[in-house]
């Protein structure tokens, strides 16, 4: 595609968080807005003669007087200085100016008159918004090169913290975690000769109140009725553990007949949500402490949205090419670690490749507004089959007995599914609850027919959904 022909098609998209169009030269401080707005964010292209229905006007006046206009103003208003590219496109003979800024590595950008704290702005969606003290903050680190969980915490102190969790991830993948190890995943920092630890820390542990994962099953294709409600809260490793079977206890199952063999599956293939919900809690904005991941669950799709968008500065089109930013340098690294991540960049092509192999809908990725939007599509044809129950086991009778779990039933499958050989004693260690309670939710679940013990004492729990 010539250049012309790529600005064209650009043009019959619409505006952008990469694209913006201005009928005439814009007044006062909007240029330079725009210009600061794309610096910070993703870069982007400003042109001015097109109006707001796309249709192309041209510009008027002497082209190369209003280009001289352009860096006045830029180098008037724009701090640190800006270098865009300032050239001219005609398209349908009429001439366009076109503005064109790379995102800068001088972070922040903002404008003179206002100064860094109210001058900054970055690009959210189509719009330029005023940057927030945090944005501005973690612009400032992405200069550096250093992301929020990098940096050590002194909320609370590194003995204070029960770490159970991670070395428990660590052995089961047959690896150990010791002081070493936890400096050199960043986990803690040296910090005025003390060990600090580290937000990266103290996010994968569930330490701050916003790391959680709120899933809901509603009614119908909208929010206006509840019928099932959990917030799943503690280490990562047990939100993603617990918001899978959520997911699996509210989908259908899909029976297919293979021979003398009927096999079942899900209508959404679960590796497939696995990934996307591991992508939602590694890459998520955790330096935005009033906002978490949200899972939910319609009659014809399965969202899951994790707060801040894509990561310093990448668009959509770029992610969904392989791209990969980390926002999130340690929590990544130690997913990495224990196996979630294969590759960096692969997560939605994984995804997309689950999908196709599964013959179900393509999914749909979004970037709206400051967060990020991943929708699986549902099978419709399921709909008010007994396979509808929760669960989806075959004629409801496993599932409808999983609908009515207990949220610490709920947790301690949890546990198991994510640690099969542990004793109760063990699951009670991890959930910090009584272990007698522990027996009861197995008993339980055994009745229930759930769960299954195979191979006595040193054997391990089979989890039967």
């Amino acid at each position: 595609m010539s250049f012309n022909r790529q600005l064209k098609h650009e043009i019959e998209q619409g505006e952008s968080k990469t694209l913006e169009f201005k009928r005439e030269l814009p007044k006062g401080e909007q240029l330079s807005k725009t210009l600061v707005a794309f610096a910070n964010t993703s870069g982007g292209k400003l042109i001015i003669g097109v109006d707001d229905q796309r249709r192309i006007v041209g510009i008027q006046g002497d082209e190369f007087e209003l280009m001289d206009q352009v860096a006045s103003i830029v180098h008037a208003q724009c701090l640190p200085t800006l270098l865009p590219s300032i050239y001219l496109e005609t398209i349908k003979q009429k001439t366009l100016l076109v503005v064109q800024v790379h995102r800068g590595s001088q972070l922040p950008y903002f404008l003179k008159s206002k100064g860094r704290d109210d001058g900054t702005y970055v690009r959210i969606g189509a719009s330029n918004r005023p940057a927030s003290l945090d944005m501005i903050h973690e612009l400032e680190r992405q200069r550096l090169n250093q992301s929020f969980d990098e940096q050590a915490s002194w909320e609370v102190e590194l003995k204070q913290l029960d770490l159970t969790p991670l070395y428990n991830a660590f052995t089961q993948q047959g690896k150990t975690l010791d002081e070493q190890r936890l400096q050199s995943l960043k986990l803690v920092k040296q910090e005025h000769d003390q060990l600090r630890p580290t937000h990266g820390l103290l996010i994968l542990l569930g330490h701050y109140e916003h790391v959680e994962i709120k899933c809901a099953r509603f009614k119908g294709d909208n929010m206006a009725v509840f019928l099932d409600k959990k917030e799943y809260r503690g280490d990562l490793f047990q939100q993603l553990s617990q918001a899978e079977i959520f997911i699996k206890n509210h989908l259908h199952l899909r029976a297919e007949i293979l021979g003398l063999q009927r096999t079942d599956t899900y209508e959404i293939p679960i590796p497939a949500i696995r990934e996307a919900l591991i992508n939602a809690v590694v890459h998520r904005d955790y330096s935005n402490f009033g906002r978490d991941i949200k899972l939910g669950i319609y009659d014809d799709c399965v969202n899951i949205v994790s707060p801040g968008g894509l990561p310093n500065g990448i668009t959509l089109e770029e992610a969904l090419q392989g791209r990969s930013e980390i926002r999130n340098k340690v929590v990544a690294r130690v997913f990495r670690e224990l196996g979630y991540i294969e590759q960096w960049g692969s997560g939605m092509a994984r995804i997309r490749q689950l999908c196709q192999e599964a013959k179900t809908p393509k999914p749909v990725f979004k970037e709206i507004g400051d967060s990020f939007d991943i929708e699986f599509l549902r099978d419709q044809s399921l709909q008010g089959t007994v396979e509808e129950k929760a669960g989806g086991a075959i004629g409801g009778a496993i599932g409808g007995a999983i609908e009515n779990l207990t949220t610490a039933q709920q947790s301690v499958l949890a546990v198991i599914q994510a640690n099969p050989s542990y004793p109760y004693r063990k699951i009670a260690e991890e959930l910090n609850i009584n272990p007698s309670a522990v027996q009861k939710h197995l008993e339980k679940l055994k009745e229930l027919g759930v769960i299954e013990r195979v191979g006595g004492t040193r054997g391990y729990w089979q989890v039967k959904i």
